[in-house]
């Protein structure tokens, strides 16, 4: 069962973690810089708050949905070095501050927005996803990578 990424508390917390990254913090385990972790983090906000990445076409969010989908939202730990999708796979030099900055941003407004916004709100890939599925997605991504970091 995943945190409520919904409750102040848990935002708080995942922030405490987030503060104690460092641009020279590494990676148990994967390829990604920790700036290059925290903009991969940042996909899964920005795929909700702005239009930067292209839609999935009918037939590729069908393929989504059916495959991809249950992994994403549902109770299962992500596996260490897992697949990504495209969109996540962030190959170029990022800004430590720039991109921690933008998660901590992402997390507040998320939170601020509350449970409500997100009730039935579609994702981006995978249709109407239910407060549960918003929440697991969110902090099931968050708290893998950042214990991927030991923080």
């Amino acid at each position: 069962m995943s945190k409520n990424i919904f409750d102040p508390e848990v935002v708080a917390e995942l922030t405490d973690r987030i503060n104690k990254l460092s641009p020279d913090s590494q990676p148990q385990w994967g390829k990604m810089s920790v700036s290059q972790m925290l903009a991969h983090v940042n996909v899964s906000y920005e795929l909700v708050f702005t239009d930067k990445h292209p839609k999935p076409n009918g037939f590729m969010k069908f393929i989504l949905k059916m495959m991809v989908k249950d992994a994403v939202v549902g109770p299962k730990p992500y596996k260490k070095n897992g697949p990504t999708a495209p969109a996540f796979i962030i190959k170029d030099k990022r800004d430590f501050e720039t991109e921690k900055k933008q998660l901590t941003d992402y997390l507040n407004k998320t939170q601020q927005l509350g449970e409500a916004h997100f009730d039935g709100k579609e994702s981006h890939s995978f249709g109407k996803l239910s407060i549960g599925e918003w929440n697991t997605m969110f902090y099931k991504h968050i708290d893998h990578h950042l214990t991927q970091f030991g923080v």
